[in-house]
């Protein structure tokens, strides 16, 4: 098994993928209305014997300050196993190479909607207590945060907006 950047010919494969492991088409119009319009947009695939079995994706999320001001971070999502793949340490291989992959684009940190005893083994960590909050109405456990480098969550206090495309792809 190999993970490597998405191309186009992966596209199709990339939207079947997102669509049964969520039972849905969801997350597959998400990765569409990103791939279009999202940068930087990160998205990997895990291929084996030319079959792509898992996928992640990184885009823009934006942090509004409540001086009003901005930064951009990255946030990760969707993730896709196929279900039969699940369990065998492909979704942990795609999270390995993307967060290195963002940390290659400059960017600060990354924040993820997510299980709150699977990604801390990566670094994350709940971000409502380091001041940083979601849009959406979730769990403080679930959504988490991960620093490239030290302190840059002092600078992230304020509300968090995931990419449009999100918002665009459940209206």
């Amino acid at each position: 098994m190999r993970i490597r950047p998405e191309t186009h010919a992966d596209i199709d494969a990339i939207r079947r993928l997102n669509d049964v492991a969520f039972d849905g088409p969801l997350e597959g119009h998400i990765v569409d209305g990103l791939r279009a319009a999202a940068r930087p947009f990160i998205s990997l695939v895990a291929e084996d014997d030319g079959e792509i079995v898992g996928h992640i994706c990184f885009s823009p999320v934006e942090v509004e300050r409540p001086d009003g001001t901005r930064t951009t971070i990255l946030g990760l999502a969707p993730m896709a196993v196929m279900p039969e793949r699940q369990k065998q340490g492909i979704g942990s291989k795609l999270i390995e190479h993307g967060l290195n992959a963002c940390r290659a684009t400059g960017t600060k940190a990354v924040v993820v909607l997510g299980h709150p005893d699977y990604y801390p083994r990566f670094g994350f960590v709940p971000a409502a207590p380091r001041g940083l909050r979601s849009e959406y109405d979730v769990p403080d456990p679930v959504f988490m945060l991960l620093e490239f480098e030290s302190g840059v969550a002092d600078d992230l206090h304020g509300l968090a907006r995931y990419h449009q495309a999100f918002s665009d792809a459940t209206s």
